[in-house]
């Protein structure tokens, strides 16, 4: 159930990372899930090497960092699939 709902978190991180990077996005929807999966997975990372991993309340500094690396990963996601892409179209 766990590699379930890291899917499920990583879907609505990588829509968000697209809703704030500015200008039209062209990635596919399964690429954003990934990449959004592993920005979240990335996020807990760092939160716990930092030690705010584990909160009381709701881990506003964990889920922040989740959305950050989600946004750096869908942006440069972007840009390698925009130059993938734009190569193939001129072979």
């Amino acid at each position: 159930m766990g590699w379930l709902w890291a899917i499920i978190v990583g879907f609505v991180l990588g829509l968000l990372a697209k809703l704030i990077l500015p200008g039209r996005q062209h990635s596919p929807l399964w690429l954003t899930t990934i990449l959004g999966t592993i920005g979240g997975l990335v996020g807990n990372a760092v939160a716990r090497a930092i030690g705010i991993a584990a909160t009381p309340g709701i881990d506003w500094g964990r889920h922040g960092l989740q959305l950050a690396a989600a946004v750096l990963l869908v942006f440069i996601g972007e840009m390698a699939y925009m130059t993938r892409r734009g190569s193939r179209q001129r072979a």
